[in-house]
């Protein structure tokens, strides 16, 4: 009897848990994107560029962090009917808090705001979100909710199939007549604020009318059944938290740290050029590709998932690719896929993270395990390096990985003919768990730039592996005319050797 009780009294808390449940989500409130803004400042200044370039984009790639930055503060202060901003990640630090400002600022204007936010990276903006949301011009809906919102470990042990999927799409499109989509998310590190974090990352802007395409896409997720509106799950809160982002942004902008941040966006004549005609586009045909957003839920059709709409769109390649992924886990049926490739007389060449520079070291340890077949398969491999551990540093180990200098780029340019942008990374999570977006972009001249990388930049900046005689691991390392050969993990001590080996055994490739 005493057992009983005492199992009754363990099971308490699950059963409690269990109870609690998503908002329902009927009568949210119904909006689209403003097609109608041809008449705006934007829309005026770019339709004789669209004109003279029928169904084509025009691509500005925004390779510069602070340049990134400075584009999406200005085009907010540019904006005119709307703004339609979607991330996975959206920091509270320096640029974060600034970019908020600009948001609240426009929307003071009359600007209508739509945000949405994954919602797996949220912790600790809850008081900040809510009261953005109850601005009269902003609306905040975050993807696939967390509940128990100060311990949100609950919702992995009481709903995992759900929170487990995360919405990973980045985009920020203006008055629905200029978007920027890529890999950065919104926070220091990715916009090259930070002393300590180096993240090389690629955004592109674009004009024409693959931006419609990204705003109606905009508005799948936002009416999907995985988007909440955010007064339904946060509590209220008093508005003068409205008055303290504004006041917490101008004493940031009076910083030295963002002085910088300052000057590039005073000194950027970004909307100027764009107005003017001096932004030199490369003209493409591009076409957006995107996750069907039921697959939050895990309900999107095979031939829904972005993976099967890249394959559509791209063809096999038939002679070059060269592929930039922070998380690359190729899996046993990538590493077939890459190895009929290269029999087919395909040169294949990827560039991803090193331990010492990767931010994610499960993700390392599921790419570790698939090195040498990969390599048997003659498939190039380089690592990005992170800087020099000094000694007094001790181990970098952590799950979630410590570097302080990242990739984080994700692009591939196939055959020299055609470049893809956005935030499918090459791994199983990307692949069948979260949502993804990007661009398919017609350009040779892009291709070309992504293979002089390769050519010049990455042997310089990345070990080179390879196998010796014995079938064993060697990284190149390239220091000026002097090349050295590392025959065990550079930057690794025994014990994170071992760690690693250990997770690349246990069955969690799926997850990555």
């Amino acid at each position: 009897m005493r057992s009983l009780v005492l199992n009754g009294l363990l099971m308490l808390p699950l059963v409690i848990l269990g109870c609690k449940s998503l908002p329902d989500l009927d009568h949210r409130t119904v909006s689209t994107a403003r097609l109608d803004t041809h008449d705006t400042q934007l829309g005026q200044a770019l339709e004789p560029l669209t004109q003279a370039h029928p169904g084509l984009a025009g691509i500005y790639p925004l390779r510069n962090a602070r340049h990134a930055f400075a584009a999406r503060v200005v085009l907010a202060h540019a904006a005119e009917r709307t703004l339609d901003i979607q991330y996975y990640i959206w920091r509270h630090d320096r640029t974060g808090t600034m970019l908020f400002d600009a948001v609240r600022t426009a929307a003071d204007r009359g600007i209508r705001v739509r945000l949405l936010l994954d919602d797996n990276n949220t912790s600790g903006l809850d008081g900040i979100l809510a009261a953005l949301d109850a601005h009269p011009q902003i609306e905040i809906r975050l993807f696939n909710p967390f509940l128990y919102r100060n311990l949100r470990v609950l919702d992995f042990i009481t709903d995992f199939g759900r929170v487990n999927r995360r919405m990973h799409n980045k985009s920020f499109t203006i008055d629905n007549q200029v978007t920027i989509i890529g890999g950065r998310n919104v926070g220091d590190e990715y916009f090259g604020a930070t002393d300590d974090m180096l993240f090389a990352d690629l955004d592109v802007l674009a004009i024409g009318p693959v931006v419609k395409d990204v705003s109606r896409d905009f508005d799948r997720y936002w009416s999907s059944a995985s988007s909440y509106p955010a007064d339904r799950l946060l509590p209220p809160v008093d508005a003068a938290i409205l008055a303290e982002i504004a006041r917490k942004a101008r004493e940031l902008e009076q910083s030295p740290e963002a002085a910088a941040y300052i000057e590039a966006i005073r000194s950027l004549p970004f909307v100027q050029d764009l107005k003017e005609h001096r932004l030199p586009f490369e003209w493409a045909e591009t076409r957006m590709v995107s996750d069907d957003p039921r697959k939050g839920l895990g309900q999107a059709p095979p031939d829904g998932l972005l993976p099967h709409r890249l394959m559509k769109v791209l063809g096999t390649p038939k002679a070059h690719v060269d592929l930039v992924s922070p998380y690359f886990v190729p899996t046993e049926d990538g590493v077939e896929s890459f190895a009929s490739l290269t029999e087919e007389g395909v040169q294949i060449r990827v560039l991803t993270n090193s331990f010492e520079a990767t931010d994610v070291a499960f993700v390392h340890a599921g790419y570790a395990r698939r090195r040498r077949a990969l390599l048997k398969h003659e498939v190039k491999l380089y690592e990005f390096r992170g800087p020099p551990r000094e000694p007094e540093q001790g181990s970098a180990f952590n799950p979630r990985g410590s570097s302080r200098t990242s990739l984080h780029a994700k692009t591939f340019a196939t055959d020299g003919l055609r470049v893809f942008i956005g935030s499918f990374n090459f791994d199983p999570r990307s692949a069948k768990l979260n949502t993804e977006m990007g661009f398919v972009i017609e350009s040779p001249i892009l291709a070309r730039q992504i293979k002089t990388v390769f050519d010049r930049d990455v042997p310089l900046n990345a070990y080179e592996l390879a196998l010796n005689a014995e079938g064993g691991l060697i990284w190149i390392e390239r220091q000026g005319e002097r090349r050295v050969e590392h025959t065990v993990e550079p930057n690794m001590n025994v014990w994170e050797r071992l760690l690693v080996w250990l997770l690349a055994q246990l069955p969690i490739e799926w997850l990555l």
